[in-house]
């Protein structure tokens, strides 16, 4: 069996913990340097123990696997196991049944769309906002609201200190959507426990992204990674809890909505997370015809900086930022993430994958720098130059003044 095509550094420096020997999968064009998702309450400036996309003997990484997987899935079946589901938990006291978190984008679109419509489900959606809507976003938010027919509850955190955790994610962590994770990922259980709601539904399991396969083999999350039991586990931007207190003036209060819900609190519940993409098949493109056929969504009326679709992560300014800053860190732009996933689903051949990867990967997100610059009250030279501090020398050199990667999908 050919041995996976590599590149092996000179010996230097990996940081973040990444892999020195990068690994590109034969399949699609992720790289072994892709992160998998951890609870990013956790996170720590070094990323001690992390984990990344593996890539087996034949050069074919976990996220391809998952996706030959799916192939081999009886979805009928599947239905059924979701209708016994919903059929245990349905409410008909006019009470809500199940909760889906989302921002109005194609795939919370789609998820809310089915449990509602298809399968006579009550949803309450809950929304942690993006950091600046772009106007399609807000466009989208509206629509899904409106035209979608969903009761919504929005959390909006304090805008001071929501700027001031963005803005230290980025100087501490080159991380600039850490604010917006925390919030996406911690609000959906504390809601469902603020409304007594049994089941949580997310769309696509992460492993069909590159997290381990394992993370695939039931619909059900592990409530760990929405839980804390002590403030000494907690990180935010890259700062214990106690030192963020005390060296920014900010309340526990005012952090209070980035943090997990109480682990105790949330195992008495008795709630479920579920993935709905587990039950039925998610494909990014089939879910976004069908937001645009029951929920109004529109794609960008332009190309969004960084790669070359319409249609993903539209609605946060700061989006393109925390693709931007991947690709520093970890050498992996939008295109890569967008191409890969069209490779799986058969929308893309290799080959064509690798021309837009190449022409689009780290473009800079020019449209939006200044404004978020201005939000972030961060001066723009501060921003290009933590970029620079934050590269692996095992994936970056300065050539003549230029930063090239050492190694590119080919």
């Amino acid at each position: 069996m050919p041995e996976p095509a590599a590149v092996v550094s000179e010996r230097l420096e990996a940081r973040y913990g990444l892999p020195e020997r990068v690994v590109f999968c034969r399949r699609c064009v992720m790289s072994n340097q892709r992160p998998a998702s951890i609870p990013e309450f956790k996170h720590q400036p070094d990323r001690r123990g992390a984990k990344y996309l593996r890539i087996d003997a034949e050069g074919i990484c976990d996220a391809c696997r998952v996706a030959e997987q799916k192939e081999q899935i009886d979805w009928t079946q599947r239905e059924e196991e979701l209708l016994r589901l919903l059929e245990r938990h349905r409410k008909t006291n006019g009470e809500y049944d199940c909760l889906v978190p989302g921002s109005g984008g194609k795939d919370s679109c789609y998820a809310a769309y089915l449990l509602k419509y298809k399968y006579g489900m009550h949803p309450l959606t809950v929304t942690w906002p993006p950091i600046l809507y772009t106007d399609i976003g807000w466009k989208n938010f509206r629509n899904w609201i409106e035209v979608g027919g969903f009761d919504n509850v929005t959390f909006k955190p304090s805008g001071r200190t929501h700027r001031l955790l963005t803005r230290l994610a980025i100087e501490r962590l080159l991380h600039p959507f850490q604010t917006f994770i925390l919030g996406q990922k911690n609000l959906a259980p504390k809601m469902a426990l603020q409304f007594g709601i049994p089941l949580i539904f997310y769309g696509e399991n992460e492993a069909e992204y590159g997290n381990p396969i394992a993370d695939n083999a039931s619909s059900l999350r592990d409530k760990s990674y929405f839980t804390m039991r002590d403030l000494s586990e907690v990180y935010l931007a890259g700062l214990p809890i106690p030192e963020l207190i005390e060296r920014y003036g900010v309340s526990l209060n005012e952090l209070n909505a980035y943090l997990p819900a109480d682990a105790e609190a949330l195992a008495r519940s008795k709630i479920e997370v579920h993935y709905l993409g587990y039950y039925a098949k998610w494909t990014p493109q089939e879910s976004y015809y069908d937001a645009v056929e029951h929920c109004g969504f529109e794609a960008n009326p332009m190309r969004t900086e960084g790669t070359y679709s319409k249609y993903n992560s539209l609605d946060d300014k700061i989006d393109g930022f925390h693709y931007y800053t991947t690709y520093i860190k970890f050498g992996l732009g939008r295109a890569t993430y967008d191409a890969s996933q069209e490779i799986r689903n058969k929308h893309l051949m290799r080959e064509e994958g690798v021309v837009l990867v190449r022409r689009f990967d780290g473009e800079f997100p020019e449209r939006h720098f200044r404004e978020v610059m201005e939000y972030l009250e961060m001066p723009p030279e501060r921003f290009h130059a933590l970029c620079d501090q934050f590269r692996s020398p095992h994936l970056w050199k300065n050539d003549g003044g230029a930063w090239v990667l050492r190694h590119q999908v080919a």
